[in-house]
């Protein structure tokens, strides 16, 4: 397993996200077709500390053996993380049909399957 490249990946994807959820709540409610309103932009704000300090976190682990049981807990979080958002994306793109749903929910899918690997393969 790469796991450099995964830990890479998903710090640069989660910082992105946490990045737009922190300095641009309004703008991500926007583009969702929710009117922002104080109690939603605060938690869209929360949720955007939470995944800068999970991409902080594979950031820093990103050179780490991971997989079997180095590190376990950096990957059991990470693959958790990923599968329930997986679960909740899927099952809104399928009520919704929107074409950027069904897209997160393949990104996400991808990082919980490759997540999945390494928490429950031993590391090459």
């Amino acid at each position: 397993m790469h796991t450099r490249i995964l830990m890479t990946l998903s710090a640069l994807l989660l910082g992105a996200i946490g990045l737009a959820f922190t300095f641009l709540p309004q703008e991500v409610l926007g583009l969702h077709g929710t009117v922002p309103d104080n109690a939603t932009v605060l938690l869209l704000q929360m949720a955007g500390a939470l995944y800068l300090g999970f991409a902080l976190l594979n950031w820093s682990a990103r050179g780490v053996l991971i997989g079997g049981i180095y590190a376990r807990p950096v990957a059991a979080g990470n693959f958790f993380h990923f599968v329930i958002v997986s679960v909740t994306l899927v099952k809104a793109a399928i009520s919704f049909a929107a074409v950027p749903l069904i897209i997160s929910a393949a990104v996400f899918t991808g990082f919980a399957v490759w997540f999945g690997l390494v928490l429950f393969r031993p590391p090459a």
